[in-house]
């Protein structure tokens, strides 16, 4: 009878100290599990080119194969905010895209600075009015994301981190646009298209270095993109097309294969 008792006593203490045991590591899992992504940026994260825009989102054109929304389909986030918008600058996040952020944020991505260099404005410029036009507007554009872009992501980083002080931060670059002596055998000349690939790794340097100074993750896509070019054979990028807001902008595969597989791999 002794025997059998203690017996019963160890099992019982066994028991609670495997429920005590249990009970805090099942709640850490799902304290690590509960993620509150908020997705910031530009056209590059509203997913502009890519097609199948929410109606919802009007001129935002937020498409439902944008990177953030396969990661939200993939990860199941506990809550997921969508505030990119095409067109959107670092005072357009500054003023307008940062009210989805407090302190339960456990996920912020962004794209963004593009715009603030006037990307799209080169681009009509190179397609229109010829070689040493394009040769200037580039020459303009990377002297401005030298000198001033990184003052301007400092601040949109910054904000950030105040607004979302406990979450994991993501910056995504930007592809190179063009793969030189590739399939092109019409459009702008060779070496207006090798100037804005420079214009994508001026903007690489800068954005890599602020998004470093801040402690964010930063995702270089031009790798990814690396054989998907425009006039690669296999575009993940869309030239000249309609409507033109979707011209110089990752399809569905660049979205996929590019930028939601960066994401993935870093967050």
């Amino acid at each position: 009878m002794k025997l059998r008792r203690s017996l019963a006593l160890a099992a019982t203490a066994a028991f609670a100290i495997g429920v005590s045991a249990l009970g805090p590591a099942s709640a850490t899992a799902q304290e690590a599990a509960a993620v509150e992504y908020v997705a910031l940026g530009d056209s590059y994260s509203s997913g502009v080119g890519a097609g199948s825009y929410d109606e919802a989102s009007g001129d935002c054109r937020r498409s439902t194969v944008a990177y953030p929304e396969l990661w939200a389909a993939a990860n199941a986030p506990t809550s997921f905010a969508f505030p990119a918008c095409s067109g959107a600058t670092t005072a357009d996040v500054l003023d307008s895209q940062l009210g989805s952020l407090d302190a339960a944020t456990t996920l912020v991505s962004i794209s963004i600075g593009g715009n603030d260099a006037g990307f799209a404005d080169v681009m009509t410029t190179c397609v229109l009015q010829g070689t040493d036009a394009c040769l200037s507007a580039v020459g303009t554009a990377t002297s401005f994301i030298n000198a001033d872009l990184p003052g301007r992501l400092d601040a949109v980083y910054g904000a950030i981190s105040g607004g979302a002080p406990n979450a994991q931060v993501v910056v995504l670059g930007y592809p190179r646009i063009y793969q030189l002596d590739g399939d092109c055998a019409f459009g702008i000349s060779e070496e207006s298209r090798a100037a804005i690939n420079s214009a994508a790794d001026a903007l690489h340097e800068v954005t890599s270095a602020a998004a470093a100074g801040h402690g964010f993750a930063y995702g270089d896509v031009r790798p990814a993109f690396t054989g998907h070019e425009i006039c690669s054979g296999d575009e993940w990028l869309n030239s000249t097309t309609l409507p033109v807001v979707d011209s110089y902008h990752p399809n569905a595969a660049g979205q996929s294969g590019g930028y939601y597989a960066v994401m993935e791999s870093l967050a």
